[in-house]
């Protein structure tokens, strides 16, 4: 892998033990990367439904199973806890676990809102833990690849950076990406990634504009966004429910362009080019790996071994700022969440 000196192997990360709250889809993924591809062990699954976190511990050879959120934060055993709820419950079950004294990994997006991310935050100020985003991304090899041929200055000032995501999801109203009260819509489910990638590159944005169409669920459906840095860089992104777009991203500078194919969020090829007229490749790297969660596992394991609040790859500043964009664009697009 070319770009191996800039992401550490994830099994040579100090080993850690997990616990994860809400054992659906995506808690499947992360517990098979701890497992197969780092040095720690989930020793602990909790849901309110004490079949299903049975279920999810003997198909993953966890140890222990809970009925409760509560019974699992308790378990002198764990040290880190995964929390992969639905959008609303974030704030709540992370909260839950800092309080405990446990590190916490919360699937993305964060929260529902600025407010929420500052409670989480503050919590693990309080407690003197571990709190990160669960943006796989920023941690993947070609990601890395990425950012240090920006800093070589190989395609020059940022000038694009374009990048989508949308997912053809025939949903019914109840279901979760559809439901207000569970933080539904494409924002918080799809277009973090994208939003993320900009942030990511660019930073924090000084505009944010943004046009929309909602369910009839009253979440959104469709968002674009322009995101404004300076006077003459812009990122623009796309995210829907309501078909599978290309899921790719690219970043064209004065002196050339990266182009990630899809999914950009993924391990995925990805490609320099000179801004010639030809566009010729100049170099490619990437490509899918298995997993690929096994990237932020380890930068937990690490972080919580060096005695770190926060990562330097996935900072509390930047999860704020994307919160931040998402906030201005379910106002621009008029959607609140109940409670709001």
């Amino acid at each position: 892998m070319p770009d191996a000196d800039l992401v550490p192997d994830p099994r040579d990360a100090p080993p850690l033990t997990w616990g994860i709250i809400a054992p659906g889809g995506i808690a499947n993924k992360l517990a098979e990367a701890v497992s197969e591809f780092t040095a720690g062990t989930v020793v602990a699954v909790g849901s309110r439904d004490a079949g299903r976190a049975a279920d999810f511990a003997a198909r993953h050879g966890v140890a222990r199973s809970y009925g409760s959120y509560e019974e699992l934060v308790a378990d002198d055993e764990v040290q880190a806890v995964y929390v992969a709820s639905p959008h609303s419950g974030h704030r709540e079950h992370a909260l839950l676990a800092l309080a405990a004294g446990k590190h916490v990994l919360i699937e993305k997006a964060l929260a529902r809102n600025s407010s929420e991310v500052e409670d989480i935050f503050a919590a693990a100020q309080r407690n003197h833990v571990f709190a990160m985003e669960a943006m796989w991304t920023r941690h993947l090899p070609h990601i890395a690849g990425v950012r240090r041929r920006i800093a070589d200055g190989a395609i020059g000032e940022i000038v694009t950076v374009s990048a989508d995501h949308g997912q053809s999801l025939d949903l019914p109203n109840d279901h979760r990406l559809k439901d207000p009260e569970l933080a539904g819509g494409a924002l918080l489910d799809l277009g973090v990634y994208p939003i993320s990638f900009a942030v990511d590159l660019l930073g924090a944005p000084q505009e944010v504009s943004a046009t929309g169409r909602l369910t009839d669920t009253g979440v959104d459906g469709h968002v674009s966004l322009v995101l404004g840095y300076g006077p003459k860089t812009l990122a623009q992104i796309d995210t829907t429910l309501w078909t599978k777009t290309p899921t790719t991203a690219v970043i064209s500078g004065t002196e050339g362009s990266i182009e990630i194919d899809g999914d950009f969020y993924g391990p995925n090829l990805t490609r320099l080019r000179r801004a010639d007229r030809d566009r010729t490749v100049v170099e490619e790297w990437g490509g899918p790996i298995p997993n690929g969660f096994q990237f932020q596992v380890a930068e937990v394991a690490r972080c919580v071994a060096d005695g770190k609040q926060e990562s330097e790859r996935m900072t509390w500043a930047s999860s704020r700022a994307v919160m931040s964009v998402m906030d201005e664009a379910r106002r621009q697009v008029g959607v609140r969440y109940p409670g709001e």
